[in-house]
């Protein structure tokens, strides 16, 4: 009885591994001890036998279950699906999940015959079958790699303009938000296209001459809402004061700004702002538990920008990128200068990155438990804050002066002029030279006669509009970025051809590593024709590799392979979690897994650490959140820091890190079969199938069952169930020792009314017959027999985000070959995988 109906019709795919479960000697005494019953000579009557001995049952033309029928299966293949047949076979065996383990099973020396046979057939069948490969569908940029385009191209971040702010949202395919068949164009977008242009060249070169001021700020820092009374009572508006961190749910007092300031700056530019600032109650006697910060930490005060035709002035906005951040002295004012870029109408305003969490909460404990303190006349309880701030020692930043100067004279006119006039500037008499010159480096290519004429022809048409011709100029480049030869990866390697030409494989490795457009050396490369020479093309993937701008490729990858970009997309409740907003652990969990990745990359560490490893990454709050030593030692100003997890059977590995398994849950509870389902997908590259739509839902007929895996086993009796969770569940209950946002617990939360919490059991029992007592345990199995398994899925993955489509199943045999260069290369590690992967056939094929 072999079935493939969890797989839905996709393959394990570990073929050309070895029999991980067989080693040589114990196969040769099986051989010996446990001949054939009816031992067969050919390789077609080895598979004929096995088959109809092992498989007819429920493979059968009549019975075809998960949609395979091996009826009509035979040696030699005859079809490329016949060739896609026996490599899933080769992968079930191989790893001993079919038979299903109720059903009668083969010998050792048949399982090893019938593969031998299989491999060979496949191996005879690739010539004559190779696929013409899957194609790249032309696809636009992605809103990320639109963005980063643009501030190559401007030589400036852009993030101040929020150009993608009103973007639809991108597509994801497998969590990849860069593949070709998800990115689509619609009306609307074009339409944001367009404005996005417009804003930006205006913004950054059209903007008018100004020569710099100062503004300088001494009062009327007026705050809103249950702040303002008291700030007019207490301070009669002399001071602006913070309170606590800007990520709470009733935000009063996270956002400071300045009243007399709220048109914000004349033109966009560099500005020096010159704070006047102390750190107040740091030493305070309050509990710090009201508070919920570390108080052995400085106060921090960062700027970000604000428009008050955005939003309220003092909440949160789409646009607030963090543009400076300081240290506030405790003893006594200080002047702290920041210089920051700010657009247009932009004002900025001062956040409290490290403050208390939920002011109003502070206040009302406060006055709850420290009313003798105060003067009873004046005291009032709740959330009046006015005796505090008079008497009390409420910890918060307070600004008494601020300055704002610019915008600051920068050289040859500024970044953006030079990026895209030269150092000269714009001259009239070579505004098309100058055009052409833009127009490569955006089209990432040499301009044919059909892109010059169009250029010509829009910069001449302006000018008959009576446009200046500076203005008939940025109208151009408006154009330009509007352009399918911009917005678009299209390729200009001729149909007939399968490899990419020079300027086609610059862009594609560019974007694979820097989610940006090719820089010179690059494209320096690619005009000397040398890029598709194989030693120039891996010279430029490790250059590349090198440089700080793979970071894209390292947040973009691992953003995408295990979706943490969703992290904060179901969020736990406040009061489950406080910790998660309050020091923005969200930030520190892509954070451990990115520093994670970069370690391993430029150290071509093993990619087995990613199953499980002996150390991490993490900074102060993860250190806490984890219950590790360093939490005692490390500063925030550490940042992350390399640790050691030996002796640790908590943490190591991906599925250890807080990110994986907050991404994993639900926010609220956790669920093996979510959490297994994650693992199949993202670790193993075994997606199982949606449920079928007979199939009841988890809460029928559960009654009586106390945790989740008595509901599972309740519900897996139901047979259309039980295929596959058998495979998902056991996955997922390793890992229901951590809570929804990875901290560590041996029993589930106590339910409402009567009743004790119940103990955690992460054991569990693979379709393949390991066992394993815990997370620890678990890790060690899929480290033992799943390795090969993960680095093929990895492999698949990384080619996936590279080339901008899915893997198919034609391009499997190509795959192999990866996988076999990279095993003959001192084992599959994380460097010596992309470099495969980026110089490999499929990622330089269009």
């Amino acid at each position: 009885m072999f079935s493939f109906e969890c797989f839905g019709g996709g393959s394990i795919r570990a073929a050309w591994t070895v029999v991980v479960f067989l080693a040589a000697g114990t196969a040769s005494r099986a051989a010996e001890s446990e001949p054939d019953p009816q031992p067969q000579t050919t390789p077609q009557a080895i598979v004929a036998d096995f088959l109809g001995r092992y498989c007819a049952e429920c493979h059968d033309a009549d019975s075809a279950e998960g949609d395979r029928e091996f009826d009509s299966f035979k040696l030699p293949l005859a079809s490329v699906e016949q060739q896609i047949t026996a490599d899933e076979i080769v992968d079930q065996l191989t790893l001993k999940l079919m038979p299903p383990e109720d059903a009668p099973q083969p010998t050792d020396a048949e399982r090893l015959a019938v593969l031998d046979a299989l491999r060979n057939g496949i191996e005879a069948s690739r010539e004559q079958f190779r696929s013409t490969g899957g194609r790249t569908v032309m696809r636009r940029l992605s809103n990320r790699e639109y963005e980063n385009t643009l501030a190559t191209l401007f030589d400036r971040r852009v993030d101040t303009l929020g150009l993608t702010a009103d973007f639809p949202k991108d597509n994801t395919v497998g969590h990849m938000d860069n593949l070709g068949e998800s990115l689509v164009t619609s009306g609307f977008l074009l339409d944001q296209y367009f404005q996005a242009a417009s804003r930006l060249v205006e913004a950054r070169l059209g903007k008018p001459a100004m020569e710099p001021k100062t503004w300088h700020f001494t009062d009327n820092f007026r705050q809103y809402e249950e702040l303002s009374n008291p700030h007019r009572s207490a301070f009669k508006y002399e001071y602006l004061c913070l309170y606590e961190q800007p990520n709470t749910d009733t935000r009063q007092g996270g956002y400071g700004h300045i009243e007399d300031f709220l048109e914000g700056v004349p033109v966009a530019g560099l500005y020096d702002i010159e704070v006047h600032a102390q750190a107040l109650h740091r030493d305070t006697h309050y509990d710090p538990k009201i508070f919920r910060i570390d108080f052995s930490e400085p106060f921090q005060l960062a700027v970000v920008p604000g428009d008050v035709t955005k939003g309220h002035i003092h909440y949160p906005q789409a646009i607030e990128p963090i543009l400076g951040r300081a240290i506030v002295p405790d003893e006594q004012p200080e002047w702290l200068t920041f210089r920051v870029w700010l657009e247009a109408g932009q004002t900025p305003r001062f956040i409290f990155p490290n403050g208390p969490y939920e002011s109003r909460a502070s206040v009302i404990e406060v006055n709850k438990r420290y009313k003798d303190e105060f003067d009873p006349k004046k005291y009032s309880a709740g959330v009046s804050r006015t005796h505090i701030l008079r008497e009390g020692a409420l910890p918060h930043i307070r600004i008494g002066e601020i300055k704002v100067h610019g915008p600051i004279e920068e050289p040859h006119g500024g970044k953006e002029q030079v990026a895209v006039f030269g150092p000269q500037g714009f001259q009239a008499g070579r505004a098309l030279e100058q055009l052409f010159a833009f127009g490569r480096r955006a089209y990432r290519r040499p301009l044919n006669d059909s892109d010059r004429d169009r250029i010509e022809t829009f910069y001449q048409q302006r000018l008959s509009d009576d446009a200046t011709p500076r203005q008939a100029a940025l109208d151009t480049l408006k154009m330009m970025l509007c352009s399918p030869s911009f917005l678009y990866l299209s390729e200009i390697t001729p149909e007939q051809k399968t490899l990419l030409n020079p300027y086609d494989l610059a862009s594609r490795l560019s974007y694979a590593l820097w989610a940006a457009p090719p820089d010179d050396v690059l494209f320096a490369a690619a005009a000397e024709g040398k890029l598709t020479e194989p030693g120039e093309l891996k010279k430029q993937i490790v250059r590349m590799l090198d440089d700080e701008r793979s970071d894209a490729f390292v947040s973009g990858f691992t953003d995408s392979w295990l979706n943490l970009r969703e992290i904060g997309n179901l969020p736990p409740p406040r009061k489950a979690a406080p910790q998660y907003y309050s020091e923005n652990l969200p930030d520190s969990m892509k954070q451990e897994a990115r520093r994670f990745f970069r370690d391993l990359l430029d150290k071509d560490g093993p990619v087995s650490d990613f199953l499980d490893a002996d150390y991490t990454f993490v900074d102060k709050k993860l250190a806490k959140l984890y219950g590790l030593p360093e939490q005692k030692t490390l500063r925030l100003a550490d940042g992350f820091q390399r640790v050691s997890l030996a002796g640790n059977k908590q943490r190591g590995g991906v599925l250890g890190m807080a990110g994986v398994l907050t991404v994993s849950a639900n926010g609220v509870d956790t669920s093996p079969v979510t959490r297994g389902v994650w693992v199949m997908e993202n670790i193993l590259g075994t997606p199982p199938p949606p449920p079928p739509d007979e199939v009841p839902s988890i809460e029928s007929d559960v009654s009586g069952a106390k945790t989740i895996r008595e509901k599972l086993t309740k519900h897996s009796e139901d047979k259309t169930c039980f295929v596959c969770h058998r495979n998902i569940d056991p996955l997922g209950y390793a890992l229901e020792s951590f809570d929804p946002i990875g901290r560590w617990r041996t029993k589930y939360p106590k339910p409402k009314g009567k009743g004790s919490a119940a103990t955690i059991d992460a054991s569990g029992k693979l379709p393949s017959g390991e066992t394993f007592e815990d997370f620890a345990s678990f890790k060690a199995v899929l480290r033992a027999s799943r390795h090969e398994l993960f680095q093929r899925s990895l492999i698949e993955k990384l080619l996936t985000y590279a080339t901008g489509r899915q893997m198919e199943p034609a391009d499997r045999f190509a795959i192999d070959d990866i996988v076999a260069r990279v095993q003959s290369k001192d084992g599959a590690r994380l460097r010596t995988i992309v470099i495969e992967v980026l110089t490999s056939e499929l990622f330089r094929s269009r």
